[in-house]
Parts: C-alpha cells; structure tokens; sequence
C-alpha cells in the first residue's frame, strides 16, 4: 500500500475588481498555482464586503478604484468587520501610488501596480509578484490562526547600544513588504534636530518613491526627499532611494559625502538594493554606520548589513511579531548578523539612545 500524499493547504483567494479583464487575468494566474486557488471574485465595492464575510478568504486582491464603494472604504471595513490580508491592485500613476499608500496606512498588507497585461513579460513578473505576495500574506500575523515563529537568536540579543564607544554619522533603513507604515511610525517619531541623515531604501515601483517621500515629508519633523544624483548628504534629512535606481555615498574631492544615483550594478534583484546601498555605507562610515533591516520579504540585505557589522557599526533589526512579513530581519538574525532585535514601536528610542542624542525641547 503506497504511503497517503501529503496534503499542502492552498490560499484561498477572493478577488475584487471592476475591470473583467483584469479579474480574469488574475483568476488565470492564481489559478495555474499550486499554492492559490480563488474562491469568489467581486465586481464592485459592496459586493467584495459581502463575499468576504460569506466566503472567509484568506487573503483579498482589491482594486484601489471599485465602483459603489471605493478599495480605501472596502479596505476599512473589512479591517473593521472581518480582518485579513489584502494585497491592493494599482495604477502607476501619481494619484494611483497616492490612493495605495493611504490603503497601506488604513491597513492593507501590502499593493501591486498594475501591468500592460498585452506584454508577455509584464504579465509573468505579476504573476509572479502576485503569487508570492499572496503566499507571504497568508503567513502574516494579520492572517488568521498564524502563529509568530520565535527566533532562537533573540535571548542573545539584549545588549545596549548606548554604550557603543562610537557615535553614528549615518542611519540607512531597508525594508520592503510593510515598509511603509513601519517607516512612517519610525520617522515621525524622531525629532527634527537630528543630527545625522538618513538613507531609506524602499522597495517600490517607479512612481510611487517620490509620492511616498511627499507624504513622509508632510508629517514628519525632518525633512524628507527622493534622492537626487549628486547632492550632498546632510543631517536632519530623509534621503528616499527613487524606484528604478541604486542609491549610493561617495566621498568627494572635498572629503564631503555626496549620494550617487546609478543603473549598475545590474545584476541585483531589487532596484534600488538595499544591499548596494548599506555596502557603500559600510565603506564610507565604517563604524560610524547604524544598519536597520525591517519587514518584508526574501534576504534583500543581509550582505549590506553584514558589512556594517563587520566595519564595527551598529546593526538593529525588527522583531517578528510587529513585521508584516519576517523574512528580511529573520535572515540577518539567523546568521547572527543582528545586535539588537526591538518591536517597531522601540526603533526610534533605540536610535536616540545610539545617537546619545537628547530632541532640544
């Protein structure tokens, strides 16, 4: 008798949007998964709230714009009403990136741009970006009856910061898959006399990087910009990696540090790469460099934040229970790249207490 098959559970997926085309498109790449199977599609606002309470998804794939009721109104009340991932479907342009980060503030899990489906190769990256933001979904502590896995390294990281015999030039952030929202709670909470600048690298598609920096910019107390080729790099200020490209620091002829914007090196997964951009910092500081890896997906920044430790900075990492997704911190914790691992909610008093730096009243 031939031993049973293990049986892998699917995610069951719902599916709203008011375009036929596009629900279709999307059935057929979830549908020629073995991870996803859809579950119900939605044509409009009202419809995707009912079949969400009737069909108990896993994870929901909403158009931002969706008639009868909007993606941002759906959004609210599902979150109110009957709480689970949803991955938002939006336009490249500026008021599409706008409407998708006020979903990814109101508590979507994470957004697609959506594709010129008529290219074949437009067509295979979302599907594929849609199959694995789904997968990661499902694993969150936002979806239901998922439990937080525990690192066996986060008893050994307890050590205090404060007492490093350096004091940081530079703080470089990297995250991807609830990168927005966790950017957004760390920097507004940190004082507009910092005195070092900051370098964040978010992955997102192009357009979305300089409406997300006017946002950050409006509510935070430090001034915040997408990058610009050749400026020099200042304290008090949010330097934001624009989609599309590298984001690097050089020192000039003037021994001043300046941020270089590049295509190369162009055999990276993400652009901009986190990886890029902490290895330049890791070069340039050295030990004056404070390394943070946040929530999202894959291993994007192990090495760069490798190289800050190995230069003698400071490396912090995000804990599982307040990530969106625990992959990136999980693979610098395990291989025990990570001095300290905080809750969200901890990071901007850790970089005060690194800083020794006390917000002037």
């Amino acid at each position: 008798m031939s031993p049973a098959r293990e049986i892998i559970p699917q995610v069951r997926v719902l599916i709203a949007d008011d375009s036929t085309v596009m629900r279709t498109a999307l059935v057929r790449m979830l549908e020629s998964s073995p991870i996803t199977r859809v579950c119900g599609t939605a044509r409009n606002g009202a419809e995707a709230v009912e079949k969400t309470k009737l069909l108990q998804p896993d994870v929901v794939t909403m158009d931002v714009r969706m008639p009868v009721l909007d993606g941002i109104q759906v959004l609210k009340q599902i979150m109110r009403e009957s709480p689970r991932p949803v991955v938002m479907v939006s336009s490249f342009t500026l008021d599409g990136a706008q409407i998708t980060l006020e979903a990814l503030e109101a508590g979507a899990f994470d957004y697609l741009p959506k594709e010129d489906l008529s290219r074949e190769a437009a067509a295979l990256q979302l599907r594929y970006e849609l199959v694995e933001k789904i997968e990661a979904a499902a694993r969150s502590p936002l979806a239901l009856g998922k439990q937080p896995f525990k690192s066996s390294f986060f008893a050994n990281l307890e050590s205090d910061i404060s007492n490093c015999h350096v004091v940081p030039k530079v703080l470089v952030l990297g995250t991807s898959t609830g990168g927005p929202k966790a950017l957004q709670d760390i920097l507004c909470q940190l004082p507009g006399d910092l005195p070092v600048g900051i370098l964040v690298v978010q992955h997102m598609p192009c357009g979305f990087t300089a409406a997300f920096a006017d946002r950050l910019d409006g509510l935070c107390k430090l001034s915040v910009h997408e990058a610009r080729h050749g400026e020099l790099f200042a304290p008090r200020t949010v330097y934001i990696a624009p989609a599309g490209q590298h984001m690097t620091v050089f020192n000039n002829r003037a021994d001043q540090v300046q941020i270089c914007l590049a295509d190369s090196p162009l055999d990276t997964t993400h652009k901009p790469s986190m990886d890029v951009t902490m290895l330049s910092v890791a070069a340039v500081f050295r030990e004056y460099s404070l390394g943070i890896i946040l929530t999202g997906i894959g291993a994007n920044g192990l090495e760069g934040m490798t190289a800050i430790r190995d230069a003698g900075g400071i490396t912090i990492g995000q804990n599982e229970a307040t990530c969106a997704v625990y992959g990136m911190p999980r693979a610098c914790a395990d291989r025990g790249v990570l001095q300290k691992i905080v809750a969200l909610d901890q990071i901007p008093g850790q970089v005060l207490s690194a800083l020794k730096h006390r917000p002037s009243q």
